[in-house]
């Protein structure tokens, strides 16, 4: 789990600084990601990207992982503290999620 852990720990920093491609650079070219604003699913590093484009122009999300763990699939499991703000720096939504 360690070494997961890192690998998440770098995503998640990499995502919360803007560094598109290094958090892509965590996370296999054929990556399937929840696309949480429009619906359904996004297809690799050419979708991920153009996604998370996509969502930087309209909010400013930021998630901050609080606990690591293990699912019932031996899944990595992150928990995070979610913040999302407008544009404008309004928080739009806080809450607690998890990521697998």
């Amino acid at each position: 789990m360690n070494a997961n852990r890192e690998l998440l720990e770098r995503a998640h920093a990499a995502f919360n600084a803007r560094d598109l491609e290094a958090a892509l650079a965590t996370m296999d070219a054929d990556a399937v990601w929840l696309n949480g604003m429009e619906g359904g699913y996004v297809h690799g590093h050419s979708g991920v990207r153009d996604y998370w484009l996509r969502q930087r122009s309209l909010i400013d999300p930021h998630v901050e992982p609080v606990r690591f763990a293990a699912d019932s699939n031996a899944r990595s499991a992150v928990q995070v503290r979610q913040v999302v703000r407008s544009l404008a720096d309004d928080i739009l939504q806080e809450q607690t999620v998890q990521h697998v």
